[in-house]
């Protein structure tokens, strides 16, 4: 069986979206994944399935709609797609609190005038597949580029801490 990631837009942020994780372990394994573990209380879990990523992420939204009644955007990633992540932009030396990476449907095709403009002195980005990745040495809640980032489309982000974290997880 492969080893998913399951990331979930807006859980337990701000008193929204409340996701008990135990309860979300649960949930899936009675969904039928194996190996079940979740990460911290943001919507991250790591499972084995070998359904297809899409029909997995309706599985999961459905499933969470029905128990808790929100229905989060969730995004699935096979564990090479974590470790790429990880490993795969330009900011290796910098806090990986201060490293967000925007997991999106389609690659992003930003416009990067924009992004300039935006940008504070240090701040920088990365595309990758399906991911944005953005430093903000100044923290991305102080900064302007994060606010108004120039990108399309449902997405979620995560620090690198927590990609390290998820990473180790899938092995």
């Amino acid at each position: 069986m492969a080893v998913r990631v399951a990331l979930l837009r807006g859980v337990n942020v701000s008193g929204a979206g409340k996701l008990p994780m135990a309860e979300f372990r649960a949930m899936l394994e009675e969904l039928g994944y194996g190996g079940v573990q979740t990460y911290i209380q943001s919507g991250n879990a790591v499972f084995e399935s070998d359904l297809a990523a899409p029909v997995l992420e309706r599985m999961i939204e459905d499933a969470v709609a029905a128990r808790f009644g929100f229905a989060p955007e969730t995004f699935l990633r096979t564990a090479d797609e974590i470790r790429d992540a990880l490993a795969d932009h330009p900011f290796a030396d910098a806090d990986p609190a201060r490293v967000h990476v925007f997991f999106l449907r389609g690659t992003p095709t930003p416009d990067e005038a924009k992004l300039r403009a935006l940008a504070l002195p240090g701040d920088g980005w990365h595309v990758g597949p399906r991911r944005f990745t953005l430093h903000t040495p100044v923290g991305i809640g102080r900064s302007q580029l994060a606010a108004k980032l120039p990108l399309q489309g449902p997405m979620t982000a995560r620090n690198l801490r927590t990609i390290a974290a998820l990473a180790a997880l899938v092995g």
